[in-house]
């Protein structure tokens, strides 16, 4: 028997469910279909299930319980792809993940797997990304001339990589992957930090809306997609970035006896703006070598399908102080540590905030 507070949080979330579904159902589906009955259950081997007979919609307790609000949002627009081929298409002769569904999905650039894990990895791709992983470990050398060189050798294969698999990024399409936690407030350096991703690692970035069970409130969650190569590279850069602005601020703090956190962030947007400069200044660099980025066409499709209403805002900057400055400089400097030998990426390989 649940508790009062189990029950009311049950509620709560289904009625962000029930919300999610209706977002969607107007942006994606153009409010063709009719709302479901949305239920939590228990199951062991399902994230979701769209049942026919009853109209029911199936969401595993798990998954909410356990995946961030980004995951979910993602297994329901697969739940909701089932419900458009029945009751829209109707068609009942092909499997469920037919070529209906994989059209429907692709169309609306809603994953078909849906499985809430990163996607595999083909083995080329596998090869390439090891090597500029093991190219960014060389990037830590303390000789600078070294250090700068190994980060420019990084950059220009991942420039090559993206050109010349071209062709097969298309057929294999794109995946998505939700970075860090959702928050009441995006501030400056979580935003550099998405640019930074975007312009620099072959990714889409989006601030998504999601709902915070813990907070009972509505956040926001930074979304990227790319292929599974790019998409686990520009993961793992984005959680050792913050993971090494926290640190430069600790170390900032010790040096000039700085007690409390006012000047945090203005130190961290500058760390976040001196880490962008110094790609800029390696990106123009390759230019001049005749090695550029190269838009991937099929990528801004899939995205735009994704997010067909998307929009631009522009956000004023933290006051640029003496601490931004600082921030700045070491930002400059930053070297990103390579992964695991075994290849893994992830915020999750690295030390937690002190």
């Amino acid at each position: 028997m649940p508790t009062p507070i189990e029950a009311a949080l049950e509620a709560a979330l289904l009625r962000e469910l029930h919300a999610e579904w209706g977002l969607e159902n107007y942006k994606s589906f153009k409010k063709r279909m009719l709302p479901p009955q949305i239920v939590l259950i228990d199951h062991a081997s399902f994230l979701g299930r769209w049942v026919r007979t009853t109209r029911v919609l199936e969401i595993a307790r798990k998954l909410v319980r356990d995946r961030s609000w980004g995951v979910v949002k993602e297994v329901l627009r697969h739940e909701m792809a089932h419900q458009f081929v029945d009751e829209i298409l109707g068609i009942h002769d092909e499997t469920a993940h037919g070529p209906t569904f994989r059209r429907v999905c692709a169309e609306l650039g809603i994953d078909d797997a849906a499985r809430g894990m990163p996607e595999a990895v083909d083995q080329e791709e596998e090869r390439i990304t090891e090597k500029i992983r093991k190219l960014l470990a060389l990037a830590e050398s303390p000789e600078p001339n070294e250090a700068a060189a190994a980060l420019a050798a990084a950059q220009r294969l991942m420039a090559k990589y993206n050109i010349d698999l071209d062709a097969r990024r298309a057929e294999k399409g794109y995946t998505v992957r939700f970075l860090g936690e959702a928050t009441g407030r995006v501030r400056e350096p979580a935003r550099i930090l998405a640019g930074i991703l975007a312009q620099h690692f072959f990714v889409e970035a989006i601030w998504i809306s999601v709902y915070r069970p813990g907070a009972g409130k509505r956040g926001t969650l930074l979304e990227i997609s790319g292929t599974a190569a790019n998409v686990s590279l520009a993961e793992y850069v984005h959680g050792y970035v913050l993971h090494a602005g926290e640190r430069l601020w600790l170390a900032h703090k010790r040096t000039f006896g700085i007690r409390g956190d006012r000047e945090r962030i203005g130190f961290l947007s500058g760390v976040m703006s001196g880490f962008a400069e110094k790609l800029r200044s390696e990106a123009k660099s390759q230019r001049g070598e005749g090695l550029v980025h190269v838009k991937d066409a099929g990528l801004d499709a899939y995205f735009r399908r994704r997010h067909p209403q998307v929009r631009s805002v522009r956000y004023g900057g933290e006051a640029r102080g003496s601490s931004f400055l600082n921030g700045r400089e070491e930002g400059r400097k930053l070297q990103v540590a390579p992964a695991l030998s075994n290849g893994a990426v992830g915020p999750k390989l690295l030390p937690g905030r002190r």
